[in-house]
C-alpha cells in the first residue's frame, strides 16, 4: 500500500507545482508525467497478485477491528478500480492535464470557447468512466460517489428542495432591509501586508508551519502528501480584501483536517479522510461558524487594524462585522456570503446534471450559466471569466464535487452546534483568540477517525443523528436575523 501512496503522493507534488510554480512551457511534459505515476499506481493497486493478496486477508478471523476495516476498504477500492484500465487511467489524466492549462488560457483571454473542446473531451471520458464503474438511476450518481460515498441524485434533490426556497426567502427579506456597508473592504491593501496578516492568523488558529506552507495559485486548493506535508494557497486581490482572508481560512480548515489524520494509517484508508462532505464541513466550519462570527472579529479586528491602520482608521468593529457578513447576489461563488453561496453550489449541480444527462451540450454551458444566475440570484453576466470559467473543478474533472460544499455546509452547522455544547464557553476561547480547545474536539471526534466511517455514520456518531438541515436553518436565523434584524 506504502507503494501506491508514495506514487499517488508523488503525482499530488506534481499537481501541487503545476498550479504553483510550473513555467508554462513545461506543461506537456508534466502532463506525460503526471500520466505515467497514475498509470504506475493503478497498475499496481489493482494488479492480480496485490487483489487476490487483499481477498484472502480479508477472511482472516483474526484481525483487529481497525486492520479488517482497512482491508474491507482496500478491497473496496480495489474493485472499484479494477472496472477501470490503466490505458483508461492514463488518458483520463492526460485529458485533465491539457483541459487545466487551456482553463488558464480561457481565462487569460476571457473565452469559453478556448476551453469548451477539451472540456468536452472530459465530459465523455466522465461519461465513460460512469458507464464502466455502473449506477442506477443516473449517471451523475457513479461521480457523487467519488466524493462522498453513497450521495445520490435523489438525495441531493431532497435537500436542495428543503433549503433552496428557504434561503430564497431569507434572502429576499435581507434584501428589503438597509444593505450593510462593505467599501470597507474595497479600499486599497497591500498585497504584502496582506500576506503577512494571513499568515499570523494560520498560525495563530493552529496550521503547523513545520508540516506545511502556503503559496499562491489561481484558484485557492489545499492538498496534502501525508499529515507532515500539508500545502495550502490563496489567491490576494489588493482591492478585495475579503478575497484573502477568508480564502486563508478556508484551505485552513481543509489543512487542519489533514494535519489531524492520523500518522501510522499512511497509504491505508484509515489515513484518509471519511469523504469530500466531511472535508468541505471543515473548512466551512472555520471559514463561517468561526471566521465570520462576531467573537472572532471581536479578538482579530484591532489585529487587522495594527496591519492597516490608515485604511480601516475610519472603521468600528459593529462596521467591518456587518461588512464581511453582507448579504447580497454576486458573481463569484468564493466571495458570495454565507446564504447566496448555496445558489452558486446548486447551479452547478443543476448544470452538472444535465451534462451527465446528456440534456445540456458543454458549448451550450455559457448560455445556461447565465439564465441560471439570472433566474435564481437575479445577477447578470457579463463574461466568461466571471461566469461559466470561474472554477478551476471541471478542469481537474471533478463532476460530482460541488454539492459536497453544501453539504460540508450543513454538517459544520450540525458539528458546530454540539461542539459548542461541548465546550461552555467557546465563544469567550474565539474572542479571546484560543483555538487550541475547539481544534482538539475536532481531532478527537472527526480527524482522528479516518476514513473509518462514511459521512452519515460519522455525523451519528458525532451528534447522534443524521445530517439535518435543521441546524443551518437555524443558525442562518439567528444570526442573519440578528444582523438585520428579521421578524422570525
Amino acid at each position: 500500500m506504502n507503494t501506491v501512496a508514495d506514487l499517488r503522493n508523488a503525482s499530488a507534488v506534481l499537481q501541487w507545482d503545476q498550479e504553483t510554480y510550473l513555467p508554462p512551457k513545461g506543461a506537456h511534459f508534466r502532463g506525460s508525467q503526471l500520466a505515467t505515476l497514475s498509470e504506475l499506481a493503478h497498475e499496481f493497486f489493482t494488479g492480480d497478485a496485490f487483489y487476490e493478496l487483499v481477498k484472502e486477508l480479508s477472511q482472516r478471523e483474526e484481525l483487529q477491528e481497525n486492520q479488517r476495516k482497512n482491508i474491507e476498504l482496500t478491497l473496496y477500492d480495489i474493485e472499484k478500480q479494477r472496472k477501470l484500465s490503466s490505458a483508461f487511467v492514463r488518458k483520463m489524466t492526460e485529458a485533465v492535464n491539457t483541459a487545466w492549462h487551456q482553463w488558464i488560457n480561457a481565462r487569460k483571454e476571457n473565452s469559453f470557447r478556448v476551453f469548451e473542446p477539451s472540456l468536452d473531451h472530459l465530459v465523455q471520458l466522465k461519461l465513460d468512466e460512469a458507464d464502466m464503474l455502473g449506477y442506477e438511476h443516473h449517471p451523475y450518481n457513479a461521480l457523487l460517489n467519488d466524493y462522498d460515498k453513497g450521495s445520490t441524485v435523489e438525495e441531493l434533490d431532497g435537500i436542495f428542495a428543503g433549503i433552496i426556497p428557504f434561503l430564497r426567502d431569507i434572502i429576499f427579506k435581507i434584501g428589503e432591509k438597509p444593505a450593510a456597508d462593505d467599501s470597507c473592504l474595497k479600499r486599497h491593501y497591500p498585497r504584502n501586508i496582506q500576506w503577512d496578516l494571513g499568515m499570523r492568523i494560520l498560525k495563530e488558529m493552529g496550521f503547523d508551519f513545520e508540516a506545511g506552507r502556503q503559496d499562491i495559485s489561481e484558484h485557492p486548493f489545499t492538498t496534502s502528501f501525508n499529515p507532515r506535508d500539508v500545502r495550502l494557497t490563496t489567491r490576494i486581490d489588493e482591492y478585495d480584501f475579503g478575497n484573502m482572508l477568508w480564502s486563508c481560512i478556508h484551505e485552513l480548515g481543509h489543512g487542519l483536517y489533514e494535519q489531524g489524520l492520523p500518522e501510522d494509517q499512511y497509504g491505508l484508508p484509515l489515513g484518509e479522510a471519511a469523504s469530500l462532505s466531511i472535508h468541505e464541513s471543515q473548512s466551512r466550519l472555520w471559514e463561517n461558524q468561526i471566521g465570520r462570527s462576531e467573537a472572532f472579529i471581536r479578538h482579530y479586528f484591532p489585529v487587522i487594524r495594527e496591519y492597516f491602520p490608515e485604511t480601516l482608521s475610519d472603521v468600528s468593529e459593529e462596521q467591518f462585522y456587518k461588512a464581511i457578513n453582507k448579504v447580497y447576489p454576486s458573481l463569484i461563488r468564493t466571495e458570495a456570503d454565507e446564504l447566496t453561496y448555496h445558489m452558486h453550489i446548486f447551479i452547478r449541480y443543476e448544470l452538472e446534471k444535465k451534462l451527465l444527462s446528456k440534456k445540456l451540450k458543454t458549448s451550450e454551458i455559457p448560455e445556461y450559466w447565465n439564465k441560471l444566475y439570472k433566474e435564481l440570484l437575479n445577477v447578470i453576466v457579463p463574461d466568461d471569466k466571471s461566469g461559466c470559467l470561474q472554477d478551476v473543478h471541471w478542469s481537474h474533472g471533478s463532476f460530482g464535487y460541488f454539492p459536497t460544499y453544501s453539504t460540508g455546509s450543513f454538517y459544520a452547522a450540525q458539528f458546530f452546534y454540539f461542539l459548542g455544547q461541548s465546550l461552555p464557553g467557546m465563544n469567550e476561547d474565539i474572542s479571546n483568540g484560543h483555538f487550541n480547545r475547539i481544534l482538539s474536539w475536532l481531532r478527537d471526534n472527526i480527524h482522528s477517525k479516518g476514513r473509518k466511517y462514511e459521512s452519515g455514520e460519522l455525523c451519528r456518531l458525532v451528534t447522534g443523528e443524521n445530517l439535518n438541515p435543521r441546524y443551518f436553518k437555524n443558525y442562518v436565523l439567528n444570526k442573519f436575523g440578528s444582523l438585520y434584524s428579521l421578524e422570525r
